[in-house]
C-alpha cells in the first residue's frame, strides 16, 4: 500500500534564476578561457612560430633596402651574393615559421574541436535536461559549427599577437628611418583597433543572431525529415515547406545582415590603412626628393609602407572572427556548463526515509514527490510488475526522469538494490535501473547492432527479446537479426521502431525497467500480445518492470497501478479495482 503524506518545501526559484544568469554571463569567457588552457603549449609553440614569420616578414623591406644600398654604393659582387644569400635565407626562415605555425594551430584547433564535441554530446547523454528548449537539429548546430567556431581561438589570438609583433618591428624600421615616418605609423594603427573593438559588440550580436538563425534552420529541417512519412499521411508537406521557406529566409537576411556588418567594418579598416600606407609614401618620396632620406631609405619606406596593412587586416579579421567564436561560446557554453543543480528542497522528517536494506533487485520509494504529486511510499519486490497512470502527462514524464536519475525527486528518496540512496547524485540509480524514453532512437546498421545497449552481448539473448517484441517475422524477412535496416531504420513503421526499442530494453536484462508509454503505434492485436510476452519474461527473470502508460492491455497485467489523478492525490491498487474511479476510467479505456 502507499503511504500518503504531505510535504511543504520551498522551490528556491529565485536563488536559481540568480544562478542561470550567471552562468550565462560567464559561459562564452570561461569556455574561451578553458579552451586556452588546454591549448596552451600549441598557443606558445604556434605563437612563437607565427612570430618568427611575421617578423621575418616585416625585415624583408628592410634587407631589401640595405642591398640596394650596397648595390648603389658599388659594392663587390662578393658582398651583393652574401645579401642576396642572406635574403635567401631570411625568406627560408620566414616559410618554415609560418609552416610550423600552421601545422600546429591548425592540429590543435581540430583536436579542441573534436574534444569540445564529445564532451558536449556527452553532456547531454548523460543528462537529458542540459538540452532543455533545443531541438535535435539546433543541438547538431550547436556540436558542429559553434564548436569549430570556439575551437579556433587558439589560432586567432596567435594571429593577433603575431601581427603586434610585425607591427612593432616595422615601426621601429620606420623610426630608425625618420622618426616622423614611424611615428604615422605608431598614431595611426592605435585608433584602427579602438574603432575595430567599439565595433565589437554589435558585430557579435549580428553572428549571434545568423549563428541563432542557422540554427533554428537546421533544427526544423532535421524535424521535417524525420516526419516526413507523417507529413505525408496527412498531407502537411505544403504547410511543411511553406514554414521552411519562412525560416530559411529569415536565416538568410541575418546571415546578410552579419555579412554587411564585417563587411563595413573590414572595408573601413582597409581604406583607413591603405590612407596611412599612402600617406607614409607620399611623405617618404618628398623626404627622398629634398635629400632628408638617402634612395635605399625610400626603397625601405616603400616596401614597408604597403606590409602594414597585411598585420593590420589580419588582426582586424582575428578580431572580427573573435567576435563570432564569443557568439558560438555563448551557445555552447550552457551545454558544456549545463544549469547549476536544483537547490536541496527543505524537506520535513518522515518515519520511512531511512528504511531497512532492500532484498538485491527491489525498489523502494520513500516520501517522494514528482512534479505536483502528492508525494508517497512503496515497496516494489523482484518480478513485480507496477502501472502508472497520471492525467497530468507531466507527472507521467517527471517519474520517468526521477527513475532514470535524470532529475532528483521533489521531496523523499529513491532506494534500488541494496545501495543507500544519494540525493545528490540520482544518476547512481541508472547501475539497477534502466529508463527507456518514449521517444525512439535506434543506432547501428543491423539489428543486432541497434539491439546493442553496451552490456554483455548475448545473442540468445537478443533473439529472445525479439520474440517478446514479436518481431520474430520482421527479422525472419529480412533474412536475419544481421540484416541492414535503412539508418536509423527509416524504412520500418513507426510500430515497428518501437517494438525495436522496446526489444531493446529487454534484452538488457536489467534489474528494474522502466517503460513509457511502449507500444502506442502497434495495432490492438499485437499490442495485446506483445504485452503478454514481455510480463511473461520478466517475471521469468525475477526483474521489476515499472510502465508508464494508459493502455489497458498493459495494465491489466500489472501487479499494482499507481494513478495519479485530478487531485494529484497517488491511489495504489489493481487494474479492474480502479477502473471504478471515473478519472482513471476515463484516461484509460477506449
Amino acid at each position: 500500500m502507499a503511504g500518503i503524506a504531505g510535504m511543504a518545501g520551498r522551490t528556491g526559484g529565485d536563488r536559481r534564476v540568480r544562478a542561470l544568469r550567471h552562468v550565462r554571463a560567464r559561459a562564452p569567457r570561461s569556455v574561451l578561457v578553458e579552451v586556452l588552457r588546454r591549448r596552451r603549449r600549441a598557443l606558445a609553440v604556434g605563437c612563437l612560430a607565427s612570430t618568427v614569420h611575421q617578423v621575418c616578414e616585416a625585415l624583408v623591406p628592410l634587407a631589401i633596402g640595405l642591398t640596394v644600398e650596397r648595390a648603389v654604393a658599388g659594392g663587390d659582387p662578393g658582398r651583393m651574393a652574401v645579401a642576396l644569400g642572406l635574403i635567401l635565407l631570411l625568406f627560408a626562415v620566414l616559410a618554415t615559421g609560418g609552416g610550423v605555425s600552421y601545422w600546429v594551430l591548425n592540429r590543435a584547433v581540430q583536436q579542441e574541436a573534436h574534444r569540445l564535441r564529445v564532451a558536449a554530446v556527452g553532456r547531454v547523454l548523460a543528462a537529458p535536461g542540459a538540452a532543455a528548449g533545443r531541438t535535435p537539429g539546433e543541438l547538431l548546430s550547436v556540436v558542429t559549427s559553434d564548436a569549430t567556431a570556439t575551437a579556433r581561438v587558439p589560432a586567432l589570438l596567435t594571429r593577433v599577437l603575431s601581427s603586434v609583433a610585425a607591427l612593432a618591428v616595422t615601426a621601429v624600421v620606420l623610426l630608425r628611418i625618420d622618426v616622423v615616418l614611424g611615428l604615422c605609423v605608431v598614431l595611426a594603427v592605435p585608433p584602427l583597433v579602438v574603432a575595430v573593438d567599439a565595433a565589437g559588440p554589435r558585430l557579435e550580436a549580428r553572428l549571434r543572431e545568423r549563428q541563432q538563425a542557422a540554427g533554428l534552420t537546421a533544427a526544423l529541417a532535421a524535424e521535417l525529415v524525420r516526419a516526413l512519412r507523417v507529413l505525408r499521411g496527412f498531407g502537411g508537406q505544403t504547410e511543411a515547406a511553406r514554414r521552411y521557406r519562412t525560416l530559411s529566409h529569415d536565416c538568410l537576411d541575418a546571415d546578410v545582415t552579419a555579412a554587411r556588418a564585417s563587411a563595413l567594418v573590414l572595408g573601413a579598416t582597409l581604406t583607413a590603412t591603405a590612407a596611412v600606407t599612402t600617406a607614409v609614401v607620399a611623405l617618404a618620396a618628398v623626404m627622398a626628393y629634398s635629400g632628408r632620406i638617402g634612395v635605399a631609405q625610400f626603397v625601405t619606406v616603400a616596401a614597408t609602407a604597403p606590409f602594414v596593412a597585411d598585420p593590420v587586416a589580419g588582426a582586424m579579421a582575428a578580431l572580427q572572427q573573435w567576435a563570432a567564436a564569443r557568439a558560438s561560446a555563448s551557445r555552447l557554453g550552457p551545454l558544456l556548463h549545463g544549469a547549476p543543480p536544483l537547490p536541496r528542497q527543505a524537506v520535513a522528517p518522515a518515519r520511512a526515509l531511512a528504511p531497512a536494506p532492500a532484498p538485491d533487485g527491489g525498489l523502494r520509494l520513500r516520501a517522494v514527490g514528482v512534479a505536483d504529486a502528492v508525494p508517497f511510499s512503496l515497496d516494489l519486490a523482484q518480478g513485480e510488475a507496477l502501472g502508472v497512470v497520471a492525467v497530468d502527462p507531466a507527472v507521467a514524464s517527471a517519474f520517468v526522469e526521477v527513475l532514470a536519475g535524470d532529475r532528483p525527486p521533489r521531496t523523499g528518496a529513491v532506494h534500488a538494490g541494496r545501495t543507500s540512496p544519494d540525493p545528490a547524485h540520482p544518476r547512481r540509480l541508472r547501475r539497477h535501473v534502466l529508463a527507456a524514453p518514449h521517444a525512439v532512437h535506434l543506432f547501428g546498421r543491423t539489428v543486432d547492432e541497434m539491439l546493442d545497449s553496451g552490456r554483455e552481448h548475448h545473442p540468445a539473448r537478443h533473439a529472445r527479446a525479439l520474440d517478446v517484441a514479436a518481431l520474430g517475422a520482421v527479422t525472419a524477412a529480412r533474412g536475419a537479426a544481421a540484416a541492414e535496416p535503412a539508418d536509423g531504420a527509416t524504412d520500418l513503421s513507426g510500430g515497428q521502431r518501437q517494438r525495436l526499442a522496446l526489444a531493446r530494453a529487454v534484452a538488457a536484462d536489467a534489474s528494474v525497467l522502466v517503460l513509457h508509454d511502449p507500444l502506442t503505434a502497434v495495432d490492438a492485436v499485437t499490442e495485446d500480445e506483445v504485452a503478454d510476452r514481455l510480463f511473461t519474461a520478466r517475471r521469468t527473470d525475477g526483474g521489476i518492470t515499472v510502465v508508464v502508460t494508459s493502455s489497458p492491455p498493459l495494465l491489466a497485467r500489472c501487479d499494482r497501478v499507481l494513478f495519479v489523478g485530478h487531485d494529484n492525490i497517488p491511489v495504489l491498487a489493481t487494474h479492474p479495482t480502479l477502473l471504478d474511479v471515473p478519472d482513471y476510467a476515463e484516461t484509460v479505456l477506449r
